[in-house]
């Protein structure tokens, strides 16, 4: 793999918002870091509304661990259970089963965890403990004529019998999503604006909440009664209705006889002249006003691209410096999905650096840094590159103004 064709074409999108958003909010106070991105600090983004969101319980797999929709298949581990023996359960190969999840055919799996069927196994039906019979569809596809007529069939020639048409499964078929790379459930979570203890409950995930590459989520559903009943329980209380000629007296019409009292309403003041707007381009001239300095030299190979990649890549030898960009303090170390680490400093004037992708960490949280002074080194092997992040509070901002 050449270095001309890493960074367009097999660096996968990886999800450092998370990191240095939730770390940006650790920054400016001495709270923990809120990694569910529930605070509102200032004029940070506040995902309580995700959090508060009613979800719809997942659905009961039959006895054979499968819930069945019609665009996928998954199945839901027993305390205890190895791959192997879910895949024995529902009929599928181990090898294919390990290998469509990211897995090991003797991984042990979690009570409750999720796994993604790579082939559609025998549909869920009362006789393999299921409530009804086939995949879960929108009540809308459910076809009542079918069913109806099955139960005709069903029905003894003689006698008055009552048959119970079969339950049909309905239900939202949730989005299955793909852990890639740098994925972390928190980055997932706010992906789909539902909170993180939702998704881990959805698919039994550890206390941790780790995922792992290649791992399928399914992401919650809401639950559809909820705003009903919110909407039912805000309602206001009926005005009560008065008969005409009741109630508040009736004004007295004008008259010619009774002319109008005076206005005496004070004059307008008069409108402040206008401050002229400030000439932005006499204090703004691209990098005039940088402040700070590349974290390293070398090339930069994915650039700033506002919510596909919230910083730059530049791209060095194995075991370069990293070097702090301004100087400032340490706000947090932390690390992604694949405890590589992540190194914020924050900066006078509501900024903060982001540094991931290193190794060796050279300093620790609550250290002060100065322009140019190493935090650590640029990772061996296909991710010798840093990424480098800005941030301005919460948002991430282009780097290339700020750099010199």
């Amino acid at each position: 793999m050449t270095a001309a064709t890493y960074p367009t074409r097999t660096i996968r999108r990886t999800r450092w918002l998370l990191a240095g958003a939730a770390l940006g909010l650790a920054a400016g106070c001495q709270q923990p870091l809120d990694f569910d991105l529930r605070g509102n600090f200032g004029e940070a983004m506040s995902t309580s509304e995700a959090a508060q969101q009613a979800v719809a319980p997942r659905p009961q797999p039959d006895n054979r661990g499968v819930i069945s929709y019609p665009g996928y298949q998954v199945a839901v581990a027993e305390r205890g259970d190895t791959v192997v023996e879910v895949a024995n359960r529902t009929g599928t190969d181990p090898a294919s089963l390990a290998r469509y999840n990211g897995l090991q055919i003797g991984d042990r799996l979690r009570a409750g965890e999720v796994i993604a069927l790579p082939n559609r196994v025998a549909e869920p039906s009362p006789a393999t403990g299921a409530l009804g019979t086939g995949p879960i569809q929108p009540p809308s596809q459910v076809d009542i004529t079918t069913l109806a007529g099955d139960a005709i069939d069903r029905a003894q020639p003689t006698g008055v019998q009552s048959n119970e048409l079969p339950q049909a499964q309905t239900g939202v078929e949730p989005v299955r999503h793909k852990v890639q790379r740098g994925e972390t459930a928190y980055s997932i979570a706010r992906l789909y604006n539902v909170s993180v203890r939702s998704l881990a409950d959805w698919n039994g995930l550890g206390r941790d909440f780790a995922v792992r590459e290649g791992q399928y989520l399914l992401i919650p559903v809401p639950d559809t009664s909820a705003p009903a009943t919110a909407t039912a329980a805000a309602a206001p209380a009926v005005a009560t209705t008065t008969q005409p000629g009741t109630g508040s007296p009736t004004p007295t019409p004008p008259s010619a006889s009774q002319p109008l009292p005076q206005d005496t309403t004070p004059a307008a003041a008069p409108a402040a002249a206008a401050t002229p707007a400030p000439d932005l381009g006499t204090t703004q001239s691209g990098n005039a006003n940088a402040r700070m300095g590349y974290p390293v030299q070398g090339t930069i190979i994915r650039d700033y691209a506002k919510g596909k990649n919230d910083g730059i890549d530049i791209q060095a030898s194995a075991g370069s410096a990293v070097k702090a960009a301004s100087a400032g303090t340490v706000a947090a170390i932390t690390s992604d999905a694949d405890q590589v680490p992540i190194v914020v400093v924050k900066h006078p004037d509501n900024l903060l650096t982001v540094y991931a992708n290193i190794e060796g960490i050279q300093v620790k949280k609550g250290d002060s840094v100065s322009r140019g002074q190493s935090i650590g080194k640029i990772r061996g092997g296909n991710a010798n590159y840093v990424h480098f992040e800005v941030r301005k509070g919460f948002e991430s901002v282009d780097p290339t103004p700020y750099l010199n």
